[in-house]
């Protein structure tokens, strides 16, 4: 993953974009909608997919995205379904092709696969932590997704317990217990 900042960034989209997506990333479509087009450039009417989980990385809100024709292919295909009603709860990777044609232009976009057997993406920083645990205290990331994608040493999945027993309001004794 990298720190730096795309060019895209600085054209604050309401709608998630190839410059959010650093790496193939998984996630689960909480439920599709034909909603307008936020940005108000046209009166069109888009699938939109809404996502369970509310952060895309710890501190960094998950926006919606609109699923063009390939993605609403894709997810008929995954769903079995034609109907965007029934694309619900399903786990998706969404991942940036370099090669997509955009008129006569080929430019970066977003595109989905099922989910693939998710990888950890390796240990944690300690200031990426604090961001994760502030994230789950906030009710916007949760413990089983930052387990679920990164490999925490002792020390740090002690501090991430200790957190959870605080955020219930117990003690470690009474989790022992």
């Amino acid at each position: 993953m990298t720190d730096k900042t795309h060019y895209r960034k600085a054209f604050d989209s309401p709608y998630l974009s190839s410059a959010d997506i650093v790496e193939p990333t998984v996630l689960t479509v909480h439920h599709v909608s034909l909603e307008g087009d936020k940005t108000k450039k046209t009166k069109d009417l888009f699938n939109t997919a809404h996502f369970v989980e509310k952060e895309l990385r710890p501190g960094e809100k998950l926006k919606p995205m609109i699923l063009n024709a390939s993605n609403s292919k894709t997810l008929k295909r995954i769903t079995g379904s034609a109907f965007i009603d029934d694309w619900k709860n399903v786990p998706i990777t969404v991942y940036v092709d370099p090669n997509v044609r955009f008129g006569k232009e080929t430019v970066e976009g977003l595109r989905i696969r099922p989910e693939a057997a998710q990888r950890k993406r390796g240990p944690i920083t300690d200031d990426r932590l604090k961001q994760a645990i502030a994230a789950i205290a906030a009710g916007t990331y949760t413990a089983q997704a930052l387990e679920g994608r990164y490999e925490l040493t002792l020390a740090q999945q002690q501090d991430l317990d200790t957190a959870l027993v605080a955020m219930a309001g117990g003690s470690m004794e009474e989790v022992n217990a």
